[in-house]
């Protein structure tokens, strides 16, 4: 299984979840350049990393997890969110992005296009950097939405090496 794994912001492509997807498939885990590139060419670079590399399912965090959602209701596949930052334009400005926040705003629509059947979602229940979970729960609430009471924003407080292992014995 290959799988795309998309950083937060100001994150490096290894993350804690790429380091528990290590064990489990094959993962490209591409740099983003949140600061200097526009979302809709974050899109269309993360599109073609996908297709280029036979992707099978999406993997991402927190602002990763934004264009996650946004990439996976336009190629119609499988998403994996972790601590996902669904609303950038409020988040971002508060961890001094200096950016187009307007961009963002634009692209929010799309996130209800999404098959919420095709979403997998784990959440730290302490997440100190995003704090509306409650709508990330009702967008995204299904059977395959967890929260984790102890949790925190960091993926490294997440027990995501198995929460990964149950999602993805569903599409093998």
């Amino acid at each position: 299984m290959r799988i795309l794994n998309i950083h937060g912001y100001k994150g490096m492509p290894e993350n804690s979840a790429c380091h528990a997807l290590e064990n489990i498939g094959e993962v490209i885990s591409p740099t983003v350049r949140y600061d200097s590139d526009e979302p809709e060419k974050i899109i269309e670079k993360l599109r073609k990393k996908f297709i280029d590399n036979e992707c099978d399912i999406i993997v991402g965090t927190s602002l990763g997890g934004f264009f996650g959602v946004v990439l996976s209701a336009r190629l119609d596949v499988p998403v994996i969110l972790v601590n996902p930052c669904l609303m950038p334009f409020v988040t971002l400005p508060r961890l001094g992005f200096t950016g187009n926040i307007q961009s963002y705003m634009r692209l929010f629509p799309e996130i209800a296009d999404i098959d919420v059947s095709g979403t997998s979602t784990i959440i730290g229940g302490q997440d100190e950097v995003i704090d509306y979970h409650d709508f990330t729960e009702k967008l995204l609430g299904n059977k395959n939405f967890r929260i984790v009471p102890d949790g925190k924003h960091s993926g490294a407080t997440l027990p995501l090496e198995s929460f990964f292992r149950e999602i993805l014995q569903q599409y093998i």
